[in-house]
Parts: C-alpha cells; structure tokens; sequence
C-alpha cells in the first residue's frame, strides 16, 4: 500500500492527525477500543510501538494519516494524548491544493460519506474525532473477520465491500440486529454478484 521512508520514533499529538477519509464504523472502533485497553495494563507502551500510524506530511508540516483510522479514532476516544508515527511521504513542500490532488490522485484519500457518496476533498474532516459513522464499514469489517472475503492490501478495501452490502442488507438490520446483517451479509459476500471486489472467496 506504501513505502516506509522513516520511522519517526517521538511521539506525536494525536489530536495534530488530520483523516485522510470521512467515515469510520463505529462497532469497529469499539472493538478496537477493548483491544487496546486489554493490552494496555500489561504491555500498553509496546502495544503502541508495534502500532506506529503512517503519516504524509503535508503543508505546515501537518501529519495526515493514511491507515489505521480505527486505532486512532478508539485511542482518541480512549483518551490517549500521543502516538507514534512513520512518515511515508514529505510533501509539505506543496500547496494545499496540489498537496490534495496529489493524495487524491496516489489513492491516499476516501473522500466518501457515510452513505458512500463522493465529496469534495475539502469536506474531509480536519480531526479523527469529527469523522462520521459508516455502520456498513463496521459491517464490511466483521463479515471479513468471520471469513466472508479475505484480507487484501488494497486500498481502502473494507469501504468497497461497505458499498456493496449497502445495497444487499437493509440499514435497519445493520443498526437493530447487527449479527442477523452479518450472517444475511455473509451469503452475500460469497456469492456470484461479488467476484469483482478485492478479497473475493468464492461460494460455500
């Protein structure tokens, strides 16, 4: 998905990290949230090292992250003050609006809403807290976790599937019975309408 260019080993504001995506699914970031207070009596400051967050530097030096908005949006939500970060790209050299198209253009950007529609790259949020719920992102993840599609290293892979299923499960199973939309989204997920989506694993 990238190339590491330099570890950055200082801790870095969590709330400095500009999203590079509008949405995330909330399930998701709960369950990451347990995740990370069940290491964090033992091994919190380790758990943390193995889990340095990929940034661009953009203009005014300002980090923007390009993976792991889940994490940091449960450490925010948890309270965590700072995290450690690996710069895969200085492009603080450029415009805001070249620095934008370039991010966009190298697929460092999702620039969608919580119904899967485009905005314009200007919306994106300018704090990991302000970004929105997808429920379907929570949906596409746990359909992956229960062997519905497999992991890839595509980009943004999780919000394609989120989009497919949005049109498969409906929105009130999503957010009243959410295992009953996994199980129906499981089918889904393995039959022929999905062949084309990144991860695909075939029938039953």
């Amino acid at each position: 998905m990238y190339n590491l260019l330099e570890p950055r080993l200082q801790p870095v504001p969590l709330g400095d990290l500009r999203p590079t995506q509008m949405t995330v699914g909330l399930i998701e970031v709960e369950r990451k949230r347990r995740e990370w207070l069940d290491h964090a009596a033992t091994d919190g400051p380790d758990f943390l090292g193995s889990h340095m967050i990929p940034v661009v530097l953009g203009p005014r030096q300002v980090p923007w992250l390009i993976d792991h908005h889940h994490l940091a949006r449960a450490l925010h939500d948890e309270g965590v003050a700072h995290v450690l970060v690996s710069v895969v790209a200085r492009l603080d050299h450029l415009h805001k609006a070249d620095f934008l198209t370039f991010m966009d253009n190298r697929n460092w950007l999702h620039p969608y809403d919580e119904k899967g529609q485009r905005r314009d790259v200007r919306e994106l949020p300018r704090s990991i807290g302000r970004m929105a719920d997808d429920p379907y992102r929570s949906l596409a993840g746990a359909v992956r976790r229960a062997g519905g599609y497999a992991k890839t290293e595509m980009p943004y892979a999780e919000f394609l599937w989120a989009d497919f299923l949005r049109g498969k499960v409906a929105a009130k199973t999503v957010a009243g019975k959410f295992e009953k939309a996994v199980h129906k989204a499981l089918a889904v997920a393995h039959g022929a309408e999905a062949t084309h989506l990144p991860g695909y694993c075939g029938t039953f």
